[in-house]
């Protein structure tokens, strides 16, 4: 498939239009005052302010300038590999001028693998992994966000894969991309995404004995009892808490 000459990482077409969403995205939890404290009370001032936190929803075609060009890429070459789009694709999203597609899991290593060789996409370097805890998207609470960037044809994407807090696997991307090495760990380390088939799979930042994920949504704060000599530390149901 031919590049458009028009198209570059940061920019689309003339012709380019916006890809609407479908009735405004997901819904996923209401939050009430500023940090969402959920006891001991809200001290910042925001008490009575309610909001809710909303994922993005799938957006329709024409999703504008080379966006339609990757999907179209994308899904052509998973049908070459006996793939359905539709069964490794759950959804694709254009939000704030960016695309992310949201994978299966169980087909996440073949979509990272046709993304990086195939000639019309060649997404070759992975920037690395980011974790996401949702507590309020059920059965899917966590997520992995994988940033990729194409240095031949000057694109970035993403790729978001979730998985539930019961069931916290996702493959591994390290064989595709070596540098994902140290990012998956500290996705496991802080948000206990279990990555397998990662060649040595431990915590990077924290202790090896750390109980817990610090970068979870329902991880206590504060307290840690070797930190302070003489301190009195609460217990883990004890201290504040936020959503």
């Amino acid at each position: 498939m031919t590049k458009n000459p028009n198209a570059n990482g940061d920019e689309h077409n003339a012709n380019a239009v916006p890809a609407p969403r479908d009735t405004g995205g997901e819904v996923i939890r209401v939050r009430k005052g500023m940090f969402g404290a959920n006891n001991g009370g809200d001290t910042s001032g925001y008490g009575g302010l309610i909001r809710t936190v909303t994922l993005p929803g799938a957006a329709s075609r024409p999703y504008g300038g080379w966006f339609d060009e990757v999907a179209d890429e994308l899904e052509g070459a998973l049908e070459e590999q006996d793939l359905l789009p539709a069964n490794a694709i759950e959804k694709t999203v254009v939000d704030r001028d960016e695309l992310t597609f949201h994978i299966a899991r169980e087909h996440l290593v073949q979509v990272a693998r046709t993304l990086r060789d195939d000639p019309a996409l060649r997404f070759e370097l992975c920037t690395g992994v980011s974790g996401v805890h949702f507590l309020g998207d059920k059965g899917r609470e966590l997520h992995a966000v994988y940033h990729l960037r194409s240095l031949t044809h000057g694109r970035i994407i993403r790729l978001e894969v979730s998985a539930p807090d019961s069931d916290p696997h996702i493959p591994s991307l390290v064989a595709v991309y070596p540098t994902n090495d140290w990012h998956e760990r500290e996705a496991y380390d802080f948000f206990g995404l279990i990555f397998d088939g990662h060649p040595a799979l431990t915590r990077i930042m924290m202790p090896d004995d750390w109980q817990g994920f610090p970068q979870r949504k329902d991880y206590p704060l504060g307290g840690i009892a070797v930190e302070y000599k003489g301190a009195q530390i609460p217990a883990p149901d004890q201290r504040r808490s936020y959503s």
